[in-house]
Order: structure tokens, then C-alpha cells, then sequence
């Protein structure tokens, strides 16, 4: 993975799974009451939501939210990323954060596709180094970083903050952790996915909820034809693994 693309649980509703229980229990106990919040215990949790969420009953895992700071990944990325509209976004403004000039590789992402290809690797740097050297030219020559970031390409890095509810989360994984998901943003959503298991308290809910992409969640490839070989032997693979590293950790 890309060591440069950080993903950061930075916060989490309080009592998540607690909260997602309690409000499960709404539709079918009768002495359901506000107060039981306060009881609820991680007895209650293990024997009410794995049965929920086995009969498919999704709608209660809204009721959690969490937040995720990501820095690092390309602006391509980050447009992929808020295609996924239930959720909520705040991004670095390039209108309002100037640029700064660094190291090609610490400014812009450039893909491993093209590292491997030496001389057209060469071409990508002198480019990007071209383009920044014309931001900052723009800029001292007057004119404001919100028009002198129309010459920069959507390679150049950026940091975004995500909030998403647990319903919504499953569903950006099953797309974009699949093999066939854009590699960057299939990254991010590993990388999330890894945040969520190194929490002891919202572990259990990647199995419970089969958070994860699409295989993991319906049981088979959906994409037929279009299944990289061997995707979801090691899909499968990781994904357990993912789960049994963090309870060791």
C-alpha cells in the first residue's frame, strides 16, 4: 500500500454498537424504553445484534456514525470518494491553502503504472514539476491561488475529512474495496476498513455486519466475467486475516 495516503479514525458516536443495539430493539421488544440505553451491556450487544443484522435489517446501523481524517491521496481519489453522497465532506481548500512547491513526489501522486515505465516515468515528473513551477509563477506574478490551481492536475495530493454512517460505510466499502475498485481509492478503503478493526469496540461489527466488499457481503462475486482471477479466493483471504491480526494486536 501507498505510505503515503493516511486514513485516520479521528471519532466515533459514543457506545456505537450499544446505540445500534438499543435502537434495534425498538421494533419488537415491548418494554422498550429510553432509560435501557443506560443498560445496555456487551451481553445485550452480542446476543440481539448478530441475529438483527443476520435477518438483513440494516436501517439501524444509521444510528452510528464515524470520522475519518484522510491525507495523502490524489484529487482523483477524493472525487470518486464524494460520489458517495450520504455521506458528509470537508476538503483542503485550494482557494484558500496555497500550494507549496516540495518534491514532485511529496506534491502530486503518480501511479505505480507508470513508475515501471522508466522514461515515461521521467516525462510524468517534468510535467508535474512544470506545472507547479507555473502555479508559483502565477502566483507571485499577482495572481490569487484560486486561479493559478486551474493549471495543477488532479494527481496533486489533498486531505479530506469523511463522515459516514455504518449503512452508508458498508456500502462505499462493497464498492470500492473490491479488486476491480480504482486502486487508490480501493487503498482508502482498506486502509478504513483497518481503522475499524484496530478499535476494540467497533471490531466486532466488520463480521456482524460483513463490512467489507461485495464477496464478503452477498457471499459470491457479483462481477462474473469481470472477476480478476482469483479475486475472491484472496479477497476472502485478507479479509480474515485483516480481522484475526487486529484481535492479536
Amino acid at each position: 500500500m501507498n505510505d503515503k495516503i493516511r486514513v485516520t479514525l479521528v471519532n466515533y458516536t459514543k457506545k456505537p454498537l450499544e446505540t445500534v443495539t438499543w435502537s434495534a430493539l425498538i421494533s419488537y421488544w415491548e418494554s422498550w424504553e429510553t432509560e435501557a440505553f443506560e443498560r445496555m451491556t456487551t451481553n445485550d450487544v452480542e446476543m440481539h445484534l448478530p441475529r438483527v443484522l443476520g435477518y438483513g435489517h440494516e436501517s439501524i446501523l444509521e444510528h452510528a456514525t464515524l470520522t475519518f481524517a484522510i491525507e495523502g491521496c490524489s484529487r482523483v481519489c477524493s472525487h470518486q470518494l464524494v460520489r458517495h453522497r450520504l455521506a458528509s465532506y470537508t476538503q483542503q481548500s485550494q482557494r484558500y491553502i496555497k500550494l507549496n512547491p516540495n518534491d514532485v513526489e511529496e506534491t502530486f501522486v503518480i501511479p505505480e503504472s507508470v513508475k515501471e515505465k522508466p522514461e515515461l516515468y521521467q516525462k510524468w515528473k517534468e510535467f508535474l514539476k512544470n506545472s507547479i513551477e507555473l502555479y508559483e509563477e502565477s502566483y507571485k506574478a499577482g495572481v490569487h491561488q484560486e486561479d493559478a490551481r486551474f493549471i495543477l492536475p488532479q494527481a496533486v495530493r489533498t486531505k479530506i475529512v469523511v463522515t459516514m454512517n455504518l449503512r452508508e460505510l458498508k456500502h462505499f466499502l462493497g464498492l470500492r474495496a473490491c479488486e476491480r475498485a480504482q486502486w487508490e481509492i480501493r487503498e482508502v478503503a482498506w486502509k478504513m476498513l483497518e481503522e475499524i478493526a484496530k478499535n476494540e469496540e467497533l471490531r466486532p461489527i466488520i463480521k456482524w455486519a460483513k463490512l467489507g466488499p461485495r464477496c464478503i457481503q452477498i457471499g459470491y462475486c457479483p462481477e462474473g466475467e469481470l472477476m480478476p482471477p482469483g479475486c475472491w479466493k484472496r479477497t476472502r483471504e485478507k479479509w480474515k486475516m485483516l480481522i484475526s491480526t487486529a484481535k492479536k494486536g
